[in-house]
């Protein structure tokens, strides 16, 4: 394996630093993370599918892999930036060190670069494409590639990640919902079974007839990566339910209840990325911490024609945090109550899930 990594970005700029993980080359949108724990938990959420992920916090690896921890089989994130990797992990629940997770999974990981430049740069210009490589390849060979990869709004990821078969769980339980695929995280699928809910999972593209055969009392519409609007049969199932099933969507399943009653989606500069994010209530002016993972969000100024109102904003720059229909039970949150990783401040929208389920 070589001993040097790079990192090329496609503004001409290369990173170079230390091979960790698997030796190999991958592309993807760059982007950053701030939570100063939860490197597991991010690298299997499938809503990093497209994506690099960079930790803020210099020190990854200090507590090891357990898969107690995974949000899904295996790692989605298409590569890993740390400024420091501890390949001495000390957890009594660790089963592997973080470059023996990286290369399990086949994900190249660049330890020993400046990443509190890299944040400012995706800061100030957003997020762009890049390459990372752990094995080697010319310069002009790697910043080629960064340059004329997709973007990410170009990708159909969410198909990368849904399950293509019908999963089911808690078939014992007296209440009974759907969740529509996007990319669930188990945390979401867990937090539903605590409190003793059943579940279907299904791929969004299942018709909207053969999502009722399962007799759901309610459907939650899940976190995934990319852009929405490129999953428009998910949409096309909001609006076909919309009268049918109480219906809340998270993080990407905002998107999608806001597509399905005409709002509008934009990409933002560089997202929301990490466990600190400040929203607030505008019902009871009430003010939570919350775990994000987002680069797209509903424009507000398009809820105004629509249903839809917005009962919660993000404190640090006004985008919509959470949503609600006027007259239907259907509401969602940007954010991820299922907090893997991150505050159990809004653990309570599960609460409120099983409650809209038992009045259907």
């Amino acid at each position: 394996m070589p001993d040097e990594a790079k990192l090329a970005l496609q503004d001409g700029t290369i990173y170079k630093g230390e091979v960790f993980g698997f030796q190999t080359i991958k592309k993807g949108e760059v982007v950053f993370a701030t939570g100063m724990t939860g490197y597991v938990e991010s690298l299997t959420d499938p809503s990093y599918k497209g994506q690099i992920l960079m930790s803020t916090y210099p020190l990854q690896g200090n507590y090891g892999i357990s898969r107690e921890w995974f949000q899904s089989e295996g790692i989605k994130a298409e590569g890993f930036i740390v400024r420091e990797q501890n390949p001495h992990p000390s957890h009594s629940k660790s089963e592997l060190n973080l470059s023996e997770f990286l290369e399990e999974n086949q994900i190249p990981g660049i330890s020993g670069i400046d990443t509190r430049s890299l944040t400012l740069k995706i800061r100030e210009h957003g997020t762009m494409k890049g390459v990372l490589a752990t094995k080697e390849i010319d310069d002009q060979e790697i910043l080629k590639m960064a340059r004329e990869q997709p973007e990410i709004g170009e990708l159909d990821l969410v198909d990368q990640v849904c399950v293509k078969e019908p999963r089911i769980y808690g078939e014992e339980f007296k209440n009974q919902a759907v969740i529509l695929d996007c990319g669930i995280k188990n945390n979401s699928i867990n937090a539903l079974l605590k409190r003793e809910v059943g579940i279907v999972v299904l791929p969004y593209k299942t018709p909207a007839e053969e999502i009722l055969d399962y007799s759901p009392q309610a459907m939650l519409v899940s976190s995934g990566p990319g852009d929405p609007t490129r999953v428009k049969k998910a949409a096309q199932n909001v609006v076909s339910l919309k009268e049918k099933l109480p219906i809340f969507g998270i993080c990407l399943g905002q998107q999608i209840i806001g597509l399905a009653f005409n709002a509008k989606i934009y990409k933002m500069k560089f997202g929301h990325r990490g466990i600190n994010q400040p929203v607030k209530d505008l019902t009871t002016g009430k003010v939570c911490i919350t775990s994000q993972n987002h680069g797209f969000t509903v424009d507000p100024q398009s809820i105004e024609d629509t249903p839809l109102k917005m009962n919660q904003i993000n404190l640090n720059d006004g985008t919509p945090e959470g949503l609600e229909h006027e007259e239907l039970p259907i509401s969602s949150v940007q954010y991820h109550p299922e907090a893997g990783p991150g505050p159990h401040d809004t653990d309570y929208y599960f609460d409120n899930f099983l409650e809209s389920l038992k009045k259907y």
